[in-house]
């Protein structure tokens, strides 16, 4: 379980306050889509489920354990793909045997065959790579390391038709009963049909915390449809 409690956090340099008292949880098992509107403070929100930035009150606990003590316990369990990346300037070989030590379930055969799925292999030079590729390799990477939490910041961003159903594929499978996948998108068309969750929020509110199914009964899903009318409703109370 991944769980918020109270959370209240500002950026130190401009002093804006992204959450004030904001709680939530995130359960097993689940592939979530974590939206809200630009400002929301998704980005911020992945972070701190990282242990990346640390709260002003409140905390993040996995498994009852504060991710911003950063051990073992919740760095080799937590992954994050973030947006935005600079990969550094070495092969793909040199890069999995550097950083691949620090998740016991990585899976090199894993590896191989979501690259084999791209297009691409491990004789792959980090450096010559276009954005797409790059977010080809991390997100390969990311599911081969098998963490229990996987968070992804807009990871559709510089894919291609082909790459988006590939990725939609490797979650429906990576999916196991103890995983819990986090997806931040604006891009929600990407990634609707494979979502079973969402947490939307604006303001340190939660506008909804639902399953899919509760959502979209008849199993037409149209969640741009069904966030604009959620925003649309906020902002009229």
């Amino acid at each position: 379980m991944l769980d918020i409690e109270n959370l209240t956090f500002a950026y130190k340099k401009s002093g804006k306050k992204i959450f004030n008292d904001f709680s939530t949880s995130f359960s097993p098992g689940h592939i979530y889509g974590l939206l809200g509107p630009n400002g929301a403070g998704k980005t911020t929100l992945l972070y701190l489920m990282a242990g990346l930035l640390r709260a002003d009150e409140g905390m993040v606990t996995f498994n009852e354990c504060d991710v911003r003590l950063r051990n073992p316990i919740t760095t080799t369990d937590i992954f994050i793909v973030p947006d935005e990346y600079e990969l550094p300037r070495v092969s793909l070989s040199e890069y999995i045997r550097v950083n691949s030590v620090f998740y016991p379930r990585f899976s090199h055969d894993d590896l191989r065959r979501y690259l084999d799925v791209f297009g691409m292999t491990e004789d792959t030079h980090l450096g010559n790579l276009s954005l797409g590729q790059g977010k080809k390799v991390f997100m390969s990477f990311a599911m081969a390391t098998h963490t229990r939490v996987l968070l992804m910041d807009e990871p559709t961003n510089g894919l291609d038709i082909p790459g988006k159903a590939q990725f939609r594929k490797f979650l429906t499978e990576g999916r196991t009963p103890e995983s819990i996948f986090v997806v931040s998108t604006h891009q929600v068309k990407d990634i609707e049909q494979v979502l079973d969750h969402i947490v939307m929020f604006d303001n340190s509110k939660i506008l909804a915390n639902a399953d899919m199914q509760s959502i979209f009964p008849d199993g037409k899903i149209d969640l741009e449809r069904y966030f604009n009318e959620r925003i649309n409703q906020q902002t009229a109370e």
